[in-house]
Protein backbone atom coordinates (compact mmCIF):
# COMPACT_ATOMS: atom_id res chain seq x y z
CA UNK A 1 0.00 0.00 0.00
CA UNK A 2 1.20 3.43 -0.90
CA UNK A 3 2.43 5.20 3.02
CA UNK A 4 1.02 8.55 4.02
CA UNK A 5 3.01 11.24 6.67
CA UNK A 6 1.53 11.09 9.90
CA UNK A 7 -0.41 13.84 9.22
CA UNK A 8 -3.12 11.84 7.72
CA UNK A 9 -2.59 11.26 3.89
CA UNK A 10 -4.66 14.14 3.15
CA UNK A 11 -6.23 13.34 -0.31
CA UNK A 12 -5.18 15.66 -3.46
CA UNK A 13 -6.39 19.00 -3.85
CA UNK A 14 -7.08 18.69 0.27
CA UNK A 15 -3.83 19.72 1.63
CA UNK A 16 -3.76 21.19 4.74
CA UNK A 17 -1.14 24.10 4.94
CA UNK A 18 0.53 25.20 8.24
CA UNK A 19 0.01 28.39 10.44
CA UNK A 20 1.79 30.61 8.18
CA UNK A 21 4.61 32.70 9.78
CA UNK A 22 6.31 35.51 7.26
CA UNK A 23 9.42 34.93 6.18
CA UNK A 24 10.72 37.71 4.98
CA UNK A 25 8.50 40.49 6.77
CA UNK A 26 7.95 43.87 5.07
CA UNK A 27 6.09 46.78 6.28
CA UNK A 28 2.73 45.68 4.02
CA UNK A 29 2.89 42.08 4.95
CA UNK A 30 0.40 41.51 6.69
CA UNK A 31 -0.86 37.84 8.63
CA UNK A 32 -2.40 35.36 6.06
CA UNK A 33 -5.42 33.91 7.06
CA UNK A 34 -6.14 30.47 8.32
CA UNK A 35 -6.17 28.04 5.26
CA UNK A 36 -9.33 26.90 3.25
CA UNK A 37 -9.67 23.38 2.27
CA UNK A 38 -10.87 21.65 -0.69
CA UNK A 39 -10.83 24.74 -3.18
CA UNK A 40 -8.69 22.52 -5.59
CA UNK A 41 -11.31 22.15 -7.79
CA UNK A 42 -10.95 25.29 -9.58
CA UNK A 43 -7.26 26.30 -9.74
CA UNK A 44 -5.50 26.58 -12.91
CA UNK A 45 -1.99 24.47 -13.01
CA UNK A 46 0.72 26.49 -13.05
CA UNK A 47 3.57 24.95 -16.17
CA UNK A 48 6.67 24.07 -14.20
CA UNK A 49 10.28 25.67 -14.57
CA UNK A 50 11.94 22.94 -16.70
CA UNK A 51 15.86 22.16 -16.39
CA UNK A 52 17.97 23.18 -13.71
CA UNK A 53 18.37 26.31 -11.76
CA UNK A 54 21.03 27.12 -13.15
CA UNK A 55 19.10 26.89 -16.26
CA UNK A 56 16.63 29.25 -15.63
CA UNK A 57 18.65 32.02 -13.67
CA UNK A 58 20.79 32.82 -16.58
CA UNK A 59 17.88 32.85 -18.20
CA UNK A 60 16.45 35.39 -15.99
CA UNK A 61 19.50 37.20 -15.58
CA UNK A 62 19.59 38.07 -19.42
CA UNK A 63 16.65 40.10 -18.54
CA UNK A 64 17.38 41.69 -15.24
CA UNK A 65 15.46 45.01 -15.17
CA UNK A 66 18.00 47.45 -13.70
CA UNK A 67 15.41 48.88 -11.74
CA UNK A 68 15.75 46.24 -9.12
CA UNK A 69 19.37 46.93 -8.39
CA UNK A 70 18.82 50.30 -7.20
CA UNK A 71 15.92 49.26 -4.81
CA UNK A 72 16.25 50.09 -0.87
CA UNK A 73 16.27 47.43 1.27
CA UNK A 74 13.15 48.15 2.42
CA UNK A 75 11.42 47.87 -1.28
CA UNK A 76 13.39 44.16 -1.61
CA UNK A 77 11.65 43.15 2.04
CA UNK A 78 8.29 44.09 0.33
CA UNK A 79 8.54 42.55 -3.03
CA UNK A 80 9.60 39.42 -1.16
CA UNK A 81 6.71 39.79 1.19
CA UNK A 82 4.66 40.03 -1.72
CA UNK A 83 5.39 37.35 -3.23
CA UNK A 84 5.21 34.92 0.20
CA UNK A 85 2.08 35.79 0.00
CA UNK A 86 0.53 35.29 -3.65
CA UNK A 87 2.50 31.69 -2.73
CA UNK A 88 0.66 31.16 0.19
CA UNK A 89 -2.41 31.93 -1.15
CA UNK A 90 -1.86 29.13 -4.00
CA UNK A 91 -0.72 26.26 -1.80
CA UNK A 92 -3.99 27.26 0.29
CA UNK A 93 -5.89 26.36 -2.80
CA UNK A 94 -4.01 23.28 -3.69
CA UNK A 95 -0.48 21.33 -3.41
CA UNK A 96 2.27 22.71 -5.29
CA UNK A 97 5.23 20.53 -6.34
CA UNK A 98 8.49 22.12 -5.90
CA UNK A 99 8.92 22.80 -9.52
CA UNK A 100 5.33 24.58 -9.46
CA UNK A 101 6.51 26.99 -6.91
CA UNK A 102 9.45 27.91 -8.61
CA UNK A 103 7.52 29.20 -11.73
CA UNK A 104 4.86 30.80 -9.50
CA UNK A 105 7.82 32.77 -7.47
CA UNK A 106 9.77 33.54 -10.53
CA UNK A 107 6.75 35.30 -12.14
CA UNK A 108 7.23 37.52 -9.52
CA UNK A 109 10.18 38.82 -10.52
CA UNK A 110 12.63 37.67 -7.83
CA UNK A 111 15.79 37.58 -7.86
CA UNK A 112 16.94 33.32 -8.61
CA UNK A 113 18.64 33.70 -4.86
CA UNK A 114 15.41 35.33 -3.14
CA UNK A 115 13.23 31.94 -5.27
CA UNK A 116 15.87 29.59 -4.08
CA UNK A 117 15.83 31.11 -0.70
CA UNK A 118 11.88 31.20 -0.40
CA UNK A 119 11.44 27.54 -1.66
CA UNK A 120 13.82 26.43 0.81
CA UNK A 121 12.27 28.12 3.70
CA UNK A 122 8.60 26.34 2.40
CA UNK A 123 10.15 23.33 2.31
CA UNK A 124 11.69 23.56 5.43
CA UNK A 125 8.14 24.79 7.06
CA UNK A 126 6.40 21.43 5.45
CA UNK A 127 4.60 23.77 2.97
CA UNK A 128 6.53 22.15 -0.10
CA UNK A 129 7.12 18.39 -0.32
CA UNK A 130 7.42 16.51 -3.42
CA UNK A 131 7.46 13.01 -2.10
CA UNK A 132 3.94 13.64 0.10
CA UNK A 133 2.87 15.18 -2.74
CA UNK A 134 3.68 12.10 -4.86
CA UNK A 135 1.98 9.78 -2.60
CA UNK A 136 -1.07 12.01 -2.50
CA UNK A 137 -1.46 11.59 -6.41
CA UNK A 138 -0.65 8.11 -6.42
CA UNK A 139 -3.70 7.86 -4.33
CA UNK A 140 -6.10 9.50 -6.53
CA UNK A 141 -4.79 7.68 -9.76
CA UNK A 142 -5.05 4.18 -7.97
CA UNK A 143 -7.86 4.50 -5.82
CA UNK A 144 -10.40 7.34 -7.34
CA UNK A 145 -9.57 7.36 -10.62
CA UNK A 146 -8.64 3.29 -11.39
CA UNK A 147 -5.61 4.07 -13.50
CA UNK A 148 -2.65 2.40 -14.42
CA UNK A 149 1.15 2.76 -13.97
CA UNK A 150 2.05 4.68 -17.15
CA UNK A 151 -0.74 7.24 -16.48
CA UNK A 152 0.01 7.63 -12.79
CA UNK A 153 3.83 8.30 -14.08
CA UNK A 154 2.79 10.74 -16.56
CA UNK A 155 0.75 12.54 -14.05
CA UNK A 156 3.82 12.88 -11.41
CA UNK A 157 6.04 13.95 -14.27
CA UNK A 158 3.60 16.79 -15.66
CA UNK A 159 3.16 18.17 -12.11
CA UNK A 160 7.01 18.27 -11.79
CA UNK A 161 7.88 15.96 -9.38
CA UNK A 162 11.54 14.74 -9.82
CA UNK A 163 12.11 11.78 -11.29
CA UNK A 164 13.76 9.92 -8.80
CA UNK A 165 11.10 10.94 -6.45
CA UNK A 166 8.42 9.53 -8.30
CA UNK A 167 10.21 5.93 -9.21
CA UNK A 168 10.61 5.95 -5.77
CA UNK A 169 7.33 6.33 -4.67
CA UNK A 170 6.07 4.32 -7.23
CA UNK A 171 8.17 1.29 -6.26
CA UNK A 172 6.36 1.80 -3.18
CA UNK A 173 3.03 0.85 -4.66
CA UNK A 174 1.55 -3.19 -4.24
CA UNK A 175 2.24 -5.06 -7.43
CA UNK A 176 -1.93 -5.39 -7.74
CA UNK A 177 -1.86 -3.11 -11.40
CA UNK A 178 -3.44 -6.38 -13.04
CA UNK A 179 -6.75 -6.59 -9.95
CA UNK A 180 -7.47 -2.69 -10.52
CA UNK A 181 -7.56 -3.24 -14.42
CA UNK A 182 -10.03 -6.32 -13.94
CA UNK A 183 -12.01 -4.51 -11.59
CA UNK A 184 -12.56 -1.51 -14.12
CA UNK A 185 -13.03 -3.81 -16.76
CA UNK A 186 -15.61 -5.54 -14.81
CA UNK A 187 -17.25 -2.28 -14.63
CA UNK A 188 -17.43 -1.45 -17.83
CA UNK A 189 -18.21 -5.10 -19.37
CA UNK A 190 -21.65 -4.72 -18.43
CA UNK A 191 -22.45 -1.96 -20.38
CA UNK A 192 -21.48 -3.45 -23.26
CA UNK A 193 -23.95 -6.49 -23.60
CA UNK A 194 -25.60 -4.99 -27.00
CA UNK A 195 -22.31 -5.43 -28.77
CA UNK A 196 -20.45 -8.46 -30.46
CA UNK A 197 -17.28 -9.73 -29.12
CA UNK A 198 -14.72 -8.05 -31.34
CA UNK A 199 -16.19 -4.66 -30.86
CA UNK A 200 -16.81 -5.13 -27.13
CA UNK A 201 -13.40 -6.51 -26.70
CA UNK A 202 -12.20 -3.05 -28.32
CA UNK A 203 -13.82 -0.76 -26.76
CA UNK A 204 -13.00 -2.46 -23.04
CA UNK A 205 -9.04 -2.60 -24.38
CA UNK A 206 -8.81 0.90 -25.83
CA UNK A 207 -10.73 2.23 -22.43
CA UNK A 208 -8.05 0.43 -20.11
CA UNK A 209 -5.27 1.93 -22.41
CA UNK A 210 -6.40 5.47 -22.13
CA UNK A 211 -6.21 4.88 -18.33
CA UNK A 212 -2.75 3.92 -18.66
CA UNK A 213 -2.72 0.52 -18.40
CA UNK A 214 -0.10 -1.53 -20.56
CA UNK A 215 -1.07 -3.16 -23.39
CA UNK A 216 -0.55 -7.01 -22.02
CA UNK A 217 -2.49 -6.26 -19.05
CA UNK A 218 -5.49 -4.51 -20.57
CA UNK A 219 -6.36 -7.43 -22.98
CA UNK A 220 -6.39 -9.74 -20.00
CA UNK A 221 -8.34 -7.70 -17.90
CA UNK A 222 -10.84 -6.98 -20.78
CA UNK A 223 -11.06 -11.04 -21.85
CA UNK A 224 -11.54 -11.85 -18.29
CA UNK A 225 -13.93 -9.20 -17.79
CA UNK A 226 -16.06 -10.16 -21.14
CA UNK A 227 -16.04 -13.87 -20.21
CA UNK A 228 -17.08 -13.65 -16.77
CA UNK A 229 -20.34 -11.45 -18.32
CA UNK A 230 -20.88 -13.55 -20.70
CA UNK A 231 -20.79 -17.01 -18.47
CA UNK A 232 -23.10 -15.30 -16.00
CA UNK A 233 -25.93 -14.53 -18.78
CA UNK A 234 -24.80 -10.65 -19.00
CA UNK A 235 -23.69 -10.63 -22.71
CA UNK A 236 -24.84 -12.39 -25.55
CA UNK A 237 -22.24 -12.15 -28.56
CA UNK A 238 -23.39 -12.85 -31.84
Amino acid sequence: MVRFESDGGVPEDAEGIAPVIPLFGGRRSAPAPEPTRGAGAGTATVEPVRGDVAQWRSTWDAGLDPVLAEETDEERADRVAAAERVLLKKLRARQLSVAEARAAAVERELLPDEVETLLASFERLGYLDDARLAEQLIHAGTQRKGQGQRAIAQTLSSRGIPRDVAEEALAEQPDDEAERALEFARTKARQLESVDQETAMRRLMGQLSRRGYAGSVAASAARTALAESRTGGGVRFR
